[in-house]
C-alpha cells in the first residue's frame, strides 16, 4: 500500500482506540521506506506521544518486568518504558519496532501485550495504539520468521514506495529541489535494493534524505561532492545525481519566470525537470506573501510553455499537493485547465 493511504489507515487506527475498535497494525519493508517515519508523523499530527521499543535490543523480562517478593507472594514491577497515563498522557503510540528482529522469547512475551492490550497486571491505556514494523526476510537483514500466533495478533500491511507521495512529503519537509528534481528525472533510482547483492549504500527514501544533507554540506567542494553522494545513494546513483546538479548551472533565470518575463524552455529533459521542481519551491515560499497570486499565475503560465504537456500537468500536479486548494484561487489555473483538458481527460 502506498504511504499516503497508510498514513490514513494508521491515523483511523490512532483515534478508534478510543472507540474500542482498534486492532494492532504490523508494516512490512524493506530497509529505508520509511516505516519508522510514518509512526512519528502520525504522532506528530495528532500530537500524541510515541514509545518505540525496539524488541530486538531486548531480553523477555524487559517487558514481563522483574519479580519481587510480597508477604508470601511474587508480585512484577511493571517497567518504565512501558504506557503509563500518568507519566505519558492520556492518547498515544506504543510502537513496537524491529519486530521481526527479536529472539522468539522476546516476541512471544509480546504476544498478551500485543492482542489483550496487558501484561500481568498491567493494562495499556485505553486510547493508545499498537504499531510494530519490521523487514522482510528477503531484505536480508536480522530477521526471523513471525511465528503464526504473533502474526495473527495483527492486521498487516506492506509499505510501498511512491514517487508522488515521496515528492509530497520532500516538499514539506524543505528537501533540496535538486533532488527532488532528479528523481522525477529517474523515478526507478526512489528505491532500488537487491538484496541479492547485499549493498552498503543504496538508493531509498531514507538516503536520499542524506543525500539532501550532503548537499547543503559538500555542494561548495566539487572534489568532495561526488563521493558524499556516493556514500548516501551508492555509487551509481551518486554519480548521477551529481552530474545533474553539475547542469543546473544552465539553468534559465527563475526569477525572470516568477516576475511573467518571456523565458524560453531550454530543450533538455533533465533541465525541464530541474526547472518544474524549483518552480514548486518558488510558488511555496510565495505562500502568504503580497505577491503570491502573481508568482503562481506567471509560473501556471510557464507550464503551458513546456513542449511536452505531460511535463506541465506534473509541474501543476505537485504545485497543488504543495500548495493545496490556493491554487485554485489563481485566475490563471482555469486558463491552464483549459488549455490541456485533452491530456487530462484522455492521456
Amino acid at each position: 500500500m502506498r504511504p499516503a493511504q497508510l498514513l490514513s489507515v494508521l491515523e483511523r487506527e490512532l483515534t478508534s482506540a478510543a472507540e474500542g475498535h482498534h486492532t494492532p497494525v504490523m508494516l512490512w519493508g524493506p530497509p529505508g521506506v520509511g516505516k519508522s517515519q510514518m509512526i512519528a508523523l502520525v504522532a506528530e499530527r495528532h500530537q500524541v506521544p510515541v514509545i518505540d521499543i525496539r524488541l530486538s535490543q531486548m531480553e523477555p523480562s524487559d517487558l514481563r518486568g522483574i519479580p519481587f517478593r510480597v508477604d508470601q507472594h511474587v508480585e512484577w514491577a511493571i517497567p518504565a518504558l512501558l504506557p503509563s497515563v500518568e507519566r505519558h498522557g492520556e492518547a498515544g503510540i506504543l510502537f513496537l519496532d524491529e519486530i521481526t528482529s527479536a529472539p522468539p522469547a522476546v516476541s512471544a512475551a509480546a504476544y498478551q501485550l500485543i492482542l489483550d492490550r496487558r501484561l500481568g497486571e498491567y493494562q495499556v491505556p485505553k486510547h493508545w495504539a499498537i504499531f510494530a514494523a519490521g523487514n522482510r526476510q528477503g531484505d536480508r537483514g536480522v530477521t526471523y520468521s513471525m511465528p503464526a500466533p504473533l502474526a495473527n495478533r495483527f492486521s498487516h500491511f506492506e509499505v510501498d514506495t511512491h514517487l508522488d507521495d515521496w515528492v509530497a512529503w520532500a516538499y514539506a519537509n524543505g528537501i533540496d529541489e535538486r533532488v527532488i528534481a532528479f528523481l522525477r528525472f529517474r523515478p526507478e533510482l526512489l528505491f532500488d535494493f537487491d538484496p541479492a547483492h547485499n549493498p552498503v549504500a543504496f538508493p531509498s527514501p531514507r538516503s536520499w534524505e542524506f543525500a539532501h544533507r550532503a548537499l547543503q554540506k559538500f555542494q561548495n567542494d566539487p572534489q568532495l561532492l561526488q563521493g558524499t553522494l556516493q556514500a548516501c545513494v551508492g555509487p551509481a546513483a551518486g554519480i548521477e545525481l551529481a552530474a545533474f546538479v553539475a547542469s543546473i548551472d544552465q539553468m534559465p533565470d527563475l526569477d525572470a519566470i516568477c516576475r511573467g518575463e518571456a523565458v524560453p524552455v531550454p530543450s533538455e529533459i533533465d533541465l525541464q525537470y530541474a526547472i518544474a521542481a524549483a518552480l514548486v519551491g518558488k510558488a511555496i515560499r510565495a505562500r502568504g506573501s503580497a505577491d503570491q497570486e502573481t508568482v503562481i499565475g506567471n509560473i501556471l503560465v510557464y507550464a503551458g510553455r513546456f513542449p511536452q504537456r505531460e511535463m506541465g500537468v506534473m509541474l501543476v500536479s505537485d504545485l497543488h499537493r504543495a500548495i493545496g486548494s490556493d491554487l485554485f484561487e489563481v485566475p490563471a489555473f482555469a486558463d491552464w485547465a483549459n488549455a490541456i483538458a485533452d491530456v487530462m481527460l484522455y492521456n
